[in-house]
């Protein structure tokens, strides 16, 4: 028993002297962290570059097609020409005609332009339908930046919870270390039994164990932090256990303008807005198609003589406008069913509107009521530490004075204790629900932490 309890407080005085090397971790810092290396809020970020290379004017069809063109054929031809049954005028055979190494070669290039003057306004109403989803993309981008932040404080405040359970804890061990002494004493001086001491002890291990047991709970929630941070799993820190909560009277400005600034509201805004343009754009196939074009070329051949003809270089320089029209009259119905289909589209997107609402509507008052729910825990919590604090010390006066039992002053111990860390743990609740409510009126990102 005794061997044990030495063992135990050893371990508590290394582990206290190496949380002397941490540094304070900020929620400023955190959230910066957060924002600079999350894995999830890199990969969103890459997806609003690539939106907004699509709404780029190089991928709006407006500008025309540019394509040269080139080429060069070399031909060598080894020939004999004969002439049956011909004769010369002395009345010999004719002679065969040989050709060896004819060469011919012939070079080209050109320059083609083609430019659509118009296509039934698809290309504008597509144009403005990538716009809308790179703004899309942008709160998709914000929707995950805040869940993040979300998340990250969910483990920033059970760090910082933790930590001041593990001061309570302390401050409990320290109290049943001096009942030892206390006890110790008084057993010499004949004022108390050899059960008096044993009774500190216990208390006194199950205090370290409890200490022991928060302290690896602490060391295992900073290393789900690093992973939200994305850094090495053995930083060392401490974080800020201050928190601050936002005045009623501007809470309630948040969510009186919740319907602007809630994100998914705004997304389903968009989505409205893209299915609005695909009906447009369908119906651009309905609408000819005009278009210009061009070419400048030059061509040269080369060709080599033949029996009869000397070769010859034929050197051509053409240069060509043309305008071209396209009307498609009846495509077999297509049309028609993608115009159709886009209206129905656009009528869904009308009725998930008023369901998204209704649902925010919901999630804001349900957030209101659990955070406020949470505050006046808290505060009830504080008072509870209060009361506690107070028997606790009216009750250490009386063990003193030999008055109370140790075990009446154990059990005021363990109240003080449990109101201690119920309130830590209110505290926290309060703020998360705090935190939800502001994420559902579109302000998380835009207070202090």
């Amino acid at each position: 028993m005794r061997k044990t309890f030495l063992l135990i407080i050893a371990v508590l005085i290394v582990s206290t002297g190496m949380k002397a090397q941490e540094e304070l971790l900020s929620k400023e810092v955190a959230v910066e962290l957060a924002l600079e290396n999350n894995f999830g809020i890199a990969v969103a970020r890459n997806q609003v570059e690539i939106a907004e290379n699509n709404k780029s004017i190089l991928n709006s069809g407006y500008l025309p097609t540019v394509t040269a063109n080139a080429g060069a054929t070399y031909n060598r031809d080894d020939s004999v020409i004969e002439f049956p049954g011909q004769f010369l005028e002395n009345g010999d055979p004719r002679p065969d005609i040989v050709l060896d190494k004819a060469e011919a070669q012939r070079y080209n290039s050109g320059l083609t332009v083609n430019y659509t003057l118009f296509d039934g306004l698809g290309r504008l109403y597509n144009y403005k339908s990538l716009r809308e989803q790179y703004e899309l993309s942008e709160l998709q981008a914000r929707e995950t930046i805040e869940n993040t932040v979300l998340q990250l404080f969910t483990v920033y405040f059970e760090v910082a919870r933790l930590s001041e359970n593990e001061n309570v804890f302390k401050e409990a061990l320290r109290i049943s270390r001096d009942r030892i002494t206390r006890a110790e004493y008084a057993f010499e001086y004949g004022q108390n039994t050899k059960l008096d001491i044993l009774n500190a002890q216990v208390d006194v291990t199950n205090d370290s164990i409890s200490l022991l047991n928060a302290r690896q709970q602490l060391v295992n929630t900073k290393r789900d932090l690093n992973v939200v941070l994305s850094r090495s799993l053995n930083e060392v820190f401490k974080v800020d256990t201050v928190v601050r909560f936002i005045p009623k009277l501007q809470l309630e400005d948040f969510i009186a303008t919740a319907k602007e600034n809630n994100v998914a509201l705004l997304q389903q805004k968009s989505n409205t807005a893209i299915n609005e343009y695909d009906i447009k754009i369908s119906r651009s196939g309905y609408l000819p198609t005009v278009g210009l074009n061009g070419s400048y070329g030059w061509n040269l051949n080369q060709s080599a003589a033949s029996a009869f003809f000397p070769g010859t270089n034929n050197e051509t320089w053409n240069f060509a406008l043309g305008a071209s029209l396209t009307w498609n009259l009846f495509d077999g119905g297509g049309t028609t069913v993608r115009l159709k289909n886009a209206k129905l589209a656009y009528k869904n997107q009308e009725i998930l509107n008023e369901q998204v609402e209704l649902e925010v509507d919901r999630d804001i008052l349900n957030a209101l009521a659990i955070y406020e729910n949470r505050l006046e825990i808290f505060k009830i919590q504080q008072q509870n530490v209060i009361t506690n604090q107070n028997n606790f010390e009216r009750s250490q006066e009386q063990f003193e004075l030999g008055r109370i039992t140790s075990i009446e002053f154990r059990q005021a111990q363990i109240n003080l204790l449990n109101a201690q860390t119920n309130k830590n743990l209110a505290k926290y609740d309060a703020k998360l629900a705090e935190l939800q409510l502001l994420q559902l009126t579109g302000q998380l990102l835009n207070i202090p932490f």
